[in-house]
């Protein structure tokens, strides 16, 4: 008998044991499923995305100074630059901006240059000018840095010959880049790197709007400075290819510009593209224009910053 109560009573308490257990296990069960659920209906949100800004500068020889002008505006209003494109003279000012990301001191630089430090006449062959000393004076003042190593990216716009095709130059040696994106046909030699023969980028990209965009820019503030064409009546021969050349920059710039989000055209028509001893001017016009465009930029990332929120 006793052996007998003993059984029961140890099974009633087992069986006693084992309904808490599942009870308790129901009730995390039930718990699990509502925690589940409610993070199933809330919707995780990944970190924003940074925007990136890619500044782009334009062809148009002298005029190219205004360049300066818009970067120092930039900068004073704290207008994020996280990457450069720049073609002809905009690649001159750009790989210098890339290098020190100081305009007040870059124009310090332009306004001190000597037009003997970075042109080197010599006699007409496939070329005025043959280009060393560009090439010279802008590995001398970024100090020899490859273009991968700048502070800023940067990227030089060429064009291959014959192929007549964009080439961005986004690694090796600036100088050369530079060189081979402002050899201007007729007036600059052509530039050969790696067995490629190379002349000015605004031959096909003087805007080069869609480059930016292939390497990640999500805003592009492209800055114009063929718009406002020359109505001078052109001196010498060089004058007169320059200011043809600058017709056919206005003209092919069109299409790409479309697709820029900010464009910045400087009211620089007065000044001649030979004319090197108008840059103080050219810097005054770019600011003008960047001030009346700072408005528009700031609207633009307000609004694209909260998007991505």
């Amino acid at each position: 008998m006793v052996m007998k109560y003993i059984k029961s009573h140890s099974g009633g308490r087992d069986r006693t044991v084992a309904t808490g257990l599942r009870g308790r296990l129901a009730l995390i069960a039930a718990v699990l499923a509502i925690f589940v659920g409610s993070c199933a209906n809330q919707q995780v949100k990944s970190p924003a995305k940074p925007l990136k800004v890619a500044v782009v500068l334009g062809a148009g020889a002298s005029r190219g100074f205004a360049h300066i002008g818009v970067l120092k505006v930039l900068e004073t209003n704290k207008v994020p630059i996280d990457m450069i494109v720049g073609t002809s003279a905009g690649s001159l000012v750009g790989s210098l901006y890339a290098y020190s990301r100081d305009a007040f001191q870059l124009q310090k630089t332009a306004l001190a240059i000597d037009k003997n430090d970075i042109i080197d006449m010599t006699i007409p062959d496939n070329g005025f000018i043959k280009g060393d000393k560009l090439e010279e004076f802008v590995n001398h003042m970024v100090r020899n840095t490859p273009i991968e190593k700048m502070a800023t990216p940067f990227y030089a716009v060429a064009t291959s010959v014959p192929a007549g095709q964009e080439v961005v130059f986004g690694r090796g040696n600036t100088g050369a880049a530079v060189r081979a994106s402002c050899s201007i046909p007729g007036v600059f030699r052509p530039k050969d790197i790696g067995n490629v023969m190379y002349v000015d980028g605004g031959v096909v990209s003087p805007v080069a709007v869609d480059a930016a965009r292939r390497y990640g820019a999500d805003i592009v503030i492209a800055v114009d400075i063929s718009a406002d064409l020359d109505t001078r009546q052109p001196e010498g021969t060089i004058d007169t290819i320059l200011q043809s050349i600058n017709i056919m920059y206005a003209k092919l710039a069109a299409a790409q510009l479309t697709r820029a989000d900010i464009v910045i055209r400087p009211k620089v028509g007065y000044i001649g593209s030979a004319d090197f001893d108008k840059r103080s001017e050219a810097i005054l016009e770019g600011e003008k224009a960047a001030v009346a465009a700072i408005p528009q930029i700031n609207r633009l990332l307000s609004r694209l910053r909260r998007t991505a929120e």
